[in-house]
């Protein structure tokens, strides 16, 4: 079932595992595949199209993805798809079957503004990897964290872990299969915040409604920054940054948000 909002008309009605809304610039996407949320190839083609559709909204400034239900924010694959193979799937999915897994994750690290990953309970796997491509992650008080692919004959993710965690902290996890309390990945830092379950979408909510209140356009050329320089050595990271305060600048509404700041008003974004 999926709840269409303005901007979000590239989404088509034959998505069965997500419901995407979209209400104050803010579009929410919940994944509802119970009992577990585990996902599967068409679930990740579904994840892809929805994010990839903000892109070119303008009605969309911020974007919040969680889960229905109280059991698992998503509980990795669904072991009983992995070894589907697709019916006639294109030479692509052939030669590469982990496309579409990576196609979903990168629709979120890529998406064109910032996601706020709302974690309402266990995300292990491909779950925590999902969580990893967010933004910024607020969890309720039952989330809990894991890498656990090893115990079940699988890889994957380590790489996400590490960009949570750090490196030592990553590899304990993902060679022993452990799984972490909301708490923990608190203290490291990972989360902003851990919140009892039936206040975590009012939380969300609350922080998308701070980002969705800024300029639209400074809000993509931000994260798109933000990402550019993730990894570049710092020099090389700064002079990217710099190049894209200077495109920002070239914008009326980079005007506006000054001009705002000094009257003491609320601005008034033009997307221009």
């Amino acid at each position: 079932m999926v709840r269409f909002g303005l901007g979000c008309a590239c989404l088509a009605a034959k998505s069965t595992n997500i419901k995407v809304d979209v209400s104050d610039h803010v579009a929410t996407v919940t994944l509802d595949r119970p009992p577990v949320n585990a996902v599967d190839r068409p679930t990740f083609d579904e994840l892809r199209d929805a994010f990839t559709s903000f892109n070119q909204s303008r009605d969309v400034r911020v974007a919040i993805f969680t889960a229905a239900g109280e059991r698992a924010f998503m509980a990795g694959v669904d072991l009983r798809a992995v070894d589907d193979a697709p019916v006639d799937p294109p030479p692509s999915r052939i030669t590469d079957p982990g496309s579409a897994a990576r196609e979903a994750m990168w629709s979120i690290t890529d998406c064109a503004v910032p996601v706020i990953g709302a974690i309402n309970g266990p995300a292990l796997g491909a779950g925590l990897a999902f969580a990893a491509c967010c933004d910024i992650l607020i969890a309720a008080d039952n989330a809990t964290f894991g890498t656990t692919e090893i115990n079940v004959g699988l890889l994957g993710a380590s790489a996400h872990l590490s960009m949570l965690v750090g490196r030592h902290k990553a590899r304990e996890m993902f060679f022993t299969g452990e799984v972490v309390s909301a708490d923990e990945l608190y203290r490291l830092g990972a989360l902003r915040a851990v919140v009892p379950h039936a206040g975590l979408m009012d939380a969300a909510r609350e922080l998308a409604s701070s980002l969705a209140a800024k300029s639209p356009i400074a809000l993509r050329l931000a994260k798109e920054a933000m990402n550019r320089v993730e990894h570049l050595p710092l020099k090389d990271a700064y002079r990217t940054e710099q190049e894209y305060t200077a495109r920002l600048q070239r914008f009326e509404d980079a005007q506006e948000a000054r001009q705002a700041y000094l009257e003491k008003r609320d601005p008034d974004w033009k997307w221009r």
